[in-house]
């Protein structure tokens, strides 16, 4: 086999670790500060204290590039994902430290990711090409709670303009993560190299344990990642212990590469336990979730060019209930999820000027949402409420992208894409025919199955007229189809409508089959400038605005079971409501800004830089009503510092997080407000070798606050009536007061 004349071009995306450099340490305690970067970017120096493995290849073959990078991509490192275990064990939660980035309040590690004002489900989540249906009524299992944060590799998120290639069915942003990528190192002899890393949050009495081991020579390459953890219910500002916040989860991934000349080839399994997680702003909590994940995965380099694909199977058993003392009651909620699927991509270097990317995926997601009897009930028996029965969702996408470089500055790139989804599921039933039989029969008297044909295309064009600076425009139309409860939730009971919703609101919901799929045209403007020696300081701005069409939000229900339940449903203002998913044209926009400048750079006292952010965004449907759970303005302000000695090396970081109030809310979800705040937080770390020692004081000050994005507290507030013991309205969730954190890493 020839060598391709595109090997030169590679694409390094090597397995970074937790003593990296002392720059990425710094970067990697602060997950609200993760710098993104494109290929065509520029960072400030770093100081490297203990670099990869000798000899350590990259993790691919090189060849044409398989991605087109926009300006406004989002990166979080291995090393910054890792060290974020200092902080959090919600994986999801890192996406809030990229620009424009936000993440919704669920449980201790099941948040749901939120891009430029778009989340939930318009945010697509892909681990090593896996994708990951709709798994719980609630979604309290989405894609990132399967993983510990110490497990990435690297995360890329892809704006509201990406290219096609990246994927479809996602009108808000694109999160790629990697997972145990293949590290090859030289000669025959097999090289083992890793870390364990321990942890504790005084705040939450929260613990745990994370470690990747990898034994490779020159073609193979065999990975392990897991980790543990564990936390108590937290404690806000003022006091107020947050009910239902505990968790216990384990991640495990075991990956096996092979490479054959300009081959490799992996093979992927995996798993999770969580045995229990409480949700503050669910009726429900999770009190077991077990996963199952098969992947395999190819690369391949040929004299055209290169060949990518992946195959993958998932299984997810999930069931909700209650957790004493806090939730009481008996009320199982059981699913039962199946994802497959595959994907292939080719990449052509046409010519020095012009590269052709083409492919084909599909994704099959199975669903089964049932609810046991209740012995004894008479509203929850005699017989099981069918909610998804079969539920079945295929897409079949299939696109072209070229990319063409006109001259020295000028770099564009053209492409579309179809995605074909079909949905269908099964008749339903309810508890009883007395209490539910209506809705069900209404349901199923009507033909269940949709097809959506979406068409999908993105241009981008950067001008880049010298190495200090970057300007890029991209236009593109991105569609998602609804998922299976915005479509086929069907009862109007009152308690079956507070079972559907992954908003945390408190607010029950119906589905619609009726929906069509919204369509978001979305332009986008970066601009990033920087010092010709690129050592001193950056900067990058990102103005956008989307005009949605069909965009999935909601109505007040108005059918007879919702007003049987609430007469004044339509007009309520200080209570939950009930709500059935509707179309609604609408539009957002925003601009993220971000940078950094070198402080000083002294014998005595090392380096030292500020950082920082700013992020905005505003959505609104046509008719004047509010989008929901839009981020208020917020800004982070922070100095670092690095001393780098014989003795180790020591990073101080002193940061100040900065948000608006919260006062523009969803006027149909009775959206609560919340009040601004401003955080203060520090962070040290001290590596020498291989040992390092993280510590931090996060909100020094024990500030009481409420989360913008937190939802309503449905467990510390309530009153006792005639009816029981019924949730207050009115309460948003607190943020965590004061935590002291502290963690080791050994590597090896």
């Amino acid at each position: 086999m020839s060598r391709s004349p595109f090997r030169g071009r590679r694409q390094a995306l090597r397995r970074s670790t937790a003593l990296a450099g002392p720059a990425l340490a710094v970067l990697a305690l602060l997950p609200s500060s993760a710098w993104a970067q494109s290929a065509n970017e520029t960072a400030l120096p770093t100081v490297v204290v203990r670099p990869p493995a000798t000899g350590a290849s990259d993790t691919g073959l090189g060849g044409p590039p398989s991605n087109f990078t926009p300006a406004d991509t989002a990166t979080i490192s291995g090393a910054e994902a890792s060290a974020a275990t200092l902080l959090t064990s919600d994986t999801g939660s890192l996406i809030a430290g990229i620009p424009g980035g936000a993440a919704w309040g669920a449980g201790g590690v099941s948040s749901l990711p939120a891009v430029n004002g778009m989340g939930a489900d318009r945010v697509q989540v892909g681990i090593n090409g896996m994708l990951f249906g709709v798994a719980c009524p609630n979604e309290m299992n989405p894609p990132l709670s399967f993983l510990n944060p110490a497990m990435v590799s690297k995360i890329a998120v892809y704006m509201g303009t990406a290219p096609v290639s990246v994927g479809g069915d996602y009108t808000g942003a694109k999160v790629d993560v990697t997972l145990a990528p293949p590290i090859f190192t030289p000669g025959d002899q097999i090289t083992v190299s890793g870390f364990v890393a321990g942890f504790y949050r005084s705040n939450g009495n929260s613990y745990g344990v994370d470690t990747t081991v990898r034994m490779s020579n020159s073609d193979t390459s065999l990975t392990y990642t897991g980790g543990w953890a564990k936390a108590s219910d937290y404690t806000a500002g003022d006091g107020t212990v947050i009910k239902s916040t505990m968790y216990e989860t384990q991640n495990h991934a075991l990956s096996l590469s092979k490479k054959i000349n300009d081959q490799i080839f992996t093979a992927q399994i995996g798993g999770q336990f969580i045995p229990y997680q409480g949700y503050v702003n669910q009726y429900m909590d999770m009190v077991e979730n077990k996963s199952f994940f098969a992947n395999g995965r190819y690369e391949g380099l040929f004299d055209w060019g290169k060949l990518e694909g992946n195959v993958f199977f998932n299984r997810v058993r999930h069931t909700m209930g209650f957790i004493e003392p806090d939730k009481t009651g008996d009320m199982p909620m059981d699913t039962r999820a199946t994802d497959m699927g595959y994907a292939i991509k080719g990449t052509v270097g046409l010519s020095s000027r012009d590269i052709l990317r083409v492919g084909n995926e599909l994704y099959y997601n199975n669903l089964d949402d049932w609810w046991p009897p209740v012995a004894g009930s008479m509203m929850m028996g005699p017989d099981a409420f069918i909610s998804i029965n079969n539920g079945q969702r295929t897409r079949l996408g299939t696109w072209a992208e070229w990319e063409h470089k006109f001259d020295g500055a000028w770099t564009g790139l053209l492409g579309i894409r179809n995605d074909t989804v079909w949905m269908n599921t099964g008749d339903v039933a309810g508890y009883n025919m007395m209490m539910y039989g209506a809705d069900a029969a209404a349901f199923n008297a009507q033909d269940h199955a949709r097809t959506d044909f979406n068409m999908d295309g993105t241009a981008i064009l950067r001008y880049q007229p010298d190495q200090s600076s970057l300007y890029e425009l991209g236009l593109a139309r991105k569609t998602r189809s609804p998922n299976f409860y915005e479509r086929y939730a069907w009862s109007t009971n009152a308690m079956a409508m507070d079972m559907i919703g992954w908003f945390g609101d408190g607010n029950g919901y119906v589905g619609n089959l009726d929906l069509d799929p919204e369509a978001a045209h979305t332009v986008s403007f970066t601009a990033t400038w920087n010092d010709p020696a690129k050592k001193v300081w950056q900067l990058r701005v990102s103005p956008y605005y989307s005009y949605v069409v069909d965009y999935i939000d909601v109505n007040r229900c108005t059918l007879p079971g919702c007003l049987a339940s609430q007469p004044n449903n339509a007009f309520v203002q200080d209570n939950f409501v009930f709500l059935q998913f509707a179309n609604h044209d609408a539009w957002l926009y925003g601009v993220n800004i971000d940078g950094k400048m070198a402080l000083w750079d002294d014998d005595n006292w090392g380096q030292g830089q500020f950082r920082g952010s700013l992020n905005f965004v505003q959505g609104q449907r046509t008719d004047g009503v509010n989008l929901y759970h839009m981020m208020p303005l917020n800004s982070v302000l922070a100095v670092d510092q690095t001393i780098a000695r014989t003795w180790g090396t020591w990073t101080n970081s002193l940061e100040l997080q900065l948000v608006a109030s919260k006062t523009l809310v969803s006027q149909v979800r009775n959206e609560l407000e919340t009040e601004a705040y401003a955080l203060l937080n520090f962070r040290t770390s001290y590596q020498k070798d291989m040992l390092r020692v993280d510590f931090a004081v996060e909100n020094i000050f024990d500030t009481n606050y409420d989360l913008p994005l937190g939802g309503a507290n449905l467990v510390n507030y309530k009153t006792t009536g005639m009816m029981g013991s019924m949730t207050e309205w009115g309460y948003p969730v607190a943020g965590m007061g004061r935590s002291f954190n502290t963690r080791v890493t050994l590597q090896f």
